[in-house]
């Protein structure tokens, strides 16, 4: 075998389509495109993903910032703790959120904590939080504990 004998696979290299070249080609009169329409037509094809043919596109059809999908900047997002996961505590201890954090009940102590009122508290704890709701307060406060607020 010498270098001007070496050919590519049989069926590795394939002709160009050769478009608009007549008739009897096979991709004459309309080369492909189809009849009439915005495709059809020379220059560039490519319109956005958005683009409905002219036509006011959806996006800016729908209303915009309502309901589901706007979030408010300033929303605060607690992370929840209920009364009732308080009893895992000692008698008298205090409980902050880097307590609850250690404790596994939270996920970050830097976030904020609010403690609600499912369950039932047996024991005086000094609770740390930066939310109450009334009835934990109440719960808290009636176990002889103290409810003390952590400002944000």
């Amino acid at each position: 075998m010498k270098l001007h004998e070496l050919k590519p696979a049989p069926g590795s290299k394939k002709e160009r389509k050769r478009v608009g070249r007549g008739l009897g080609s096979g991709h004459g009169t309309y080369a492909g495109r189809g009849r009439k329409g915005q495709k059809s037509r020379s220059g560039d094809r490519k319109m956005p993903p958005y683009f409905e043919g002219g036509r006011t596109p959806l996006v800016r059809r729908l209303p915009k910032a309502r309901g589901e999908g706007f979030t408010l900047v300033e929303k605060v997002i607690y992370q929840p703790v209920n009364v009732g996961q308080l009893n895992r505590f000692p008698p008298h201890s205090e409980i902050t959120p880097l307590t609850l954090a250690q404790a596994g009940l939270l996920r970050d102590p830097e976030e904020p904590v609010v403690i609600l009122g499912d369950g039932e508290v047996d024991r005086p704890l000094v609770v740390k939080a930066h939310r109450f709701s009334a009835s934990a307060r109440a719960k808290i406060e009636a176990a002889g504990g103290q409810a003390v607020v952590i400002p944000r």
